[in-house]
């Protein structure tokens, strides 16, 4: 998770105007670098109604200071898909806080291509780029999240648990994009939440 401080100071970053600070006979700033995103393509031919159901959470690789200093407290973690439009998907997560079951709902919504979604959360400077980077459909999904220049990847299965050669997959598109073996958690297989009361819902798709 990044850390306020640095948020906010993204955000000033992006939203300074071209040229700011560039005063007359200065250099113009070199081009930013690529979007880690940018090198991972989509999923080729993905059915929307195909990726709608149930998943689980399977593992996680992520340098999250928060997801690190708390890795031993995982909870079993399920998403429900619901695909609205033909091209946005209503995302439901359901787990545990205090040994209560939380809903958390988002809204994914299509950007420049096929596979590729943006998540708006509550707040300044709460975008998520996602990818959807492989997937069977029935077995197992791997998707790719970017908020700024952080990266995460999820492993997601039909089941609480995958095969060998899924988390073989799941840990080479890890690699690939510079994580590593030190940053990457595997969540419990037990102790799943159904559903949430109407107090334990946190809906991020309004604003």
């Amino acid at each position: 998770m990044v850390a306020l401080g640095t948020l906010l100071l993204l955000g000033l970053l992006l939203t300074a105007p071209p040229g700011l600070g560039q005063g007359p006979g200065r250099r113009r700033r070199p081009p930013p670098p690529p979007s880690p995103l940018e090198k991972v393509a989509a999923q080729e031919e993905l059915s929307l109604p195909q990726l709608a159901g149930r998943w689980f959470l399977v593992g996680m690789a992520s340098r999250c200071s928060y997801l690190a200093e708390h890795s031993h407290r995982l909870e079993a973690t399920a998403v429900m898909v619901t695909v609205l439009d033909g091209q946005s998907l209503a995302i439901s997560t359901f787990r545990k806080l205090d040994g209560m079951c939380w809903e958390i709902k988002q809204r994914y919504l299509p950007a420049q291509a096929h596979g590729r979604f943006l998540l708006k959360g509550r707040g300044y400077g709460s975008k998520v780029d996602v990818v959807v980077g492989e997937t069977d459909h029935s077995s197992y999904a791997i998707l790719y999240y970017q908020k700024g220049r952080s990266i995460s990847v999820k492993l997601y299965g039909r089941s609480s648990r995958v095969s060998d050669a899924i988390a073989d997959k799941f840990e080479q598109r890890v690699r690939a994009v510079g994580l590593s073996e030190d940053v990457t958690y595997y969540f419990p297989t037990y102790g799943f939440c159904d559903s949430a009361d109407e107090f334990h819902i946190l809906d991020e798709t309004k604003p």
